[in-house]
C-alpha cells in the first residue's frame, strides 16, 4: 500500500503545477463546483496509478487542481463508495495519497438524507461527529507506521476551528446552517424507516453512504477535517414519501448557488 500511495502521488505531482494544502471531495450532485476552479488541470482517475474508478451517478471521476476562492486546491470530482464493491481500504486510498502529496486539510462534502425532523431538503449541515453503522474501518489489517499510528483518537475528528470558520461563512452569507451527526450506512439501498428510527435514537441527524471511511483515514494520517452535508431529502419514514435519487439530484441542483458560495467563503476564512 505504501508503495502504491507514493506511485500515485508521484504521478499526480508530475501533472500539476504545485501541490495545494487543501483538498476537497465533492459528493453526489455537488461536483459542479469543480467547474469553477481557475487555472484548472484535470486528471481522470483512470490515469492515476492504483486509483479506483467512480461508477456512481453524478460522480465525474476527475482530480482537478487549480485555484478556488484564492486558494490552491485539489478537488476530487466524485468519490468512491463501499456499495460500488470497493473495500474501505481502497475508498481511503486517495486520502492517503493526499497526505503523501503534502495536503494538510481535507474538506469533505456529501449528499445526505435528513433524519432530524427539524431539517428540510436544501439545508447545509456542518458535521460535528459521525456514527459508523457498517462495522467497516479502513485501518483494519496490518498497520504501516509510515501512514499513521496503530491506535489513534477520534474525539476531535471534525476540526473545531474549521467548523467555526464554516459557521462564520454561513452567518456572513445569511445561510441557516445546521449542525449535526452523520451516520454511515453502506447502501446502495436507501435505509428503511426502522433503520432511520434506530439512527435517530443513536443520535444521528443525517444519514448517507460515504464520508466516514475518508474521515477515519484522514485522522489516521494526521489531516485536519471539515465535513458538510447537503440535506437533499428527508430519510425513509420522515416525509411519508418514497426516497428517490431524482430528488437527491434535484435538490443538489437547486442549492448549487448557495453551496458554491458557502464553500468559497469557507475557504477564504480558513486562511
Amino acid at each position: 500500500m505504501y508503495d502504491q500511495i507514493n506511485e500515485a502521488a508521484a504521478f499526480i505531482r508530475s501533472r500539476i503545477a504545485s501541490v495545494p494544502r487543501i483538498a476537497l471531495v465533492l459528493g453526489s450532485g455537488l461536483g459542479v463546483l469543480a467547474e469553477e476552479v481557475e487555472r484548472a488541470v484535470a486528471v481522470p482517475y483512470a490515469e492515476i496509478p492504483h486509483f479506483p474508478l467512480s461508477t456512481a451517478p453524478g460522480h465525474a471521476g476527475r482530480l482537478v487542481s487549480g485555484r478556488l476562492a484564492g486558494k490552491d486546491v485539489l478537488v476530487m470530482q466524485g468519490r468512491f463508495h463501499h456499495y460500488e464493491g470497493y473495500p474501505v481500504s481502497r475508498i481511503a486510498f486517495p486520502v492517503r495519497v493526499f497526505k503523501a502529496l503534502g495536503v494538510e486539510l481535507l474538506f469533505l462534502t456529501n449528499a445526505a438524507g435528513g433524519a432530524n425532523p427539524l431539517f428540510s431538503p436544501g439545508d447545509l449541515m456542518i458535521i460535528t461527529d459521525h456514527i459508523n453503522l457498517t462495522g467497516q474501518n479502513p485501518c483494519v489489517g496490518e498497520n504501516d507506521g509510515r501512514i499513521g499510528e496503530r491506535f489513534f483518537d477520534m474525539t476531535r475528528a471534525y476540526d473545531p476551528e474549521l467548523r467555526a470558520a464554516a459557521e462564520r461563512a454561513g452567518s456572513q452569507l445569511g445561510l441557516g446552517l445546521r449542525e449535526g451527526v452523520y451516520a454511515w450506512f453502506t447502501g446502495p439501498s436507501y435505509e428503511t424507516p426502522a433503520e432511520i428510527r434506530m439512527a435517530r435514537t443513536l443520535g444521528a441527524d443525517a444519514v448517507g453512504m460515504s464520508t466516514v471511511p475518508e474521515v477515519i483515514a484522514a485522522v489516521h494520517a494526521g489531516l485536519r477535517v471539515l465535513g458538510v452535508s447537503c440535506i437533499t431529502n428527508m430519510a425513509a419514514g420522515m416525509s411519508g414519501r418514497p426516497v428517490s435519487s431524482d430528488e437527491v439530484f434535484e435538490i443538489s441542483e437547486r442549492v448549487k448557488p448557495q453551496f458554491s458560495a458557502f464553500v468559497r467563503r469557507t475557504l477564504e476564512l480558513i486562511g
